[in-house]
């Protein structure tokens, strides 16, 4: 009888453990690979958002060092300060070089460096200076630069097309920002007050 018993077991323990040796069923692995596309979608989505993120925060970068670039260039030119003062296209069509160009190999007067720092701005934040091909790959998208001087007080204001809508109020922006592209789709501003004495 133990014999018995003991065969049982072991006619039991075969079956139960072929069983368990079956593997994966169709279902298991189709609930599997949901799992997985759905954490694959969640990733690529994650992707495109930082890409965004990260366009948009050069842009910025890039409206700082351009606000920054002109302020410093009225700094060294402070007895024409009221001359840089105006609303700016970055259109290529709008930028006519200056003359002479004042790029150091030439002696300019006060009232020619304005227009040669004017000509290098726009054609810097409009992407004049970067050019793969005839594309203008630098600069920044469809820009405007506006210059307000009130005595000492400068108002440097970019203004760009951004990736996507905004709701900016830009009633609530205390400068020219509602004159300065305000025509522009998705857009992107940002000002820097100074005084230059």
């Amino acid at each position: 009888m133990a014999e018995k018993l003991v065969k049982n077991m072991a006619k039991l323990e075969r079956l139960t453990q072929k069983e368990f040796q079956r593997g994966f069923s169709l279902i298991e692995v189709l609930v599997a690979l949901v799992i997985l596309v759905i954490g694959l979608i969640g990733i690529f989505n994650l992707h495109i958002v930082a890409k965004r993120g990260s366009f948009e925060s050069f842009q910025q970068t890039q409206a700082s060092y351009y606000a920054n670039d002109i302020i410093n260039r009225m700094k060294l030119n402070r007895t024409q300060l009221a001359s840089y003062k105006g609303n700016y296209s970055g259109s290529k069509e709008a930028i006519t070089p200056a003359s002479p160009a004042c790029d150091g190999g030439t002696l300019c007067s006060p009232t020619q460096l304005v227009a040669w720092d004017l000509y290098e701005w726009r054609s810097a934040f409009s992407g004049e200076d970067e050019i793969v091909g005839t594309q203008n790959v630098g600069g920044l998208d469809s820009p405007s630069g506006c210059i307000q001087i009130t005595n000492n007080d400068v108002l440097v204001v970019i203004v760009w097309r951004g990736i996507r809508k905004t709701a900016i109020d830009s009633s609530k922006v205390v400068d020219t920002s509602a004159k300065c592209g305000a025509d522009k789709e998705n857009r992107r501003i940002f000002s820097i007050k100074t005084v230059i004495i």
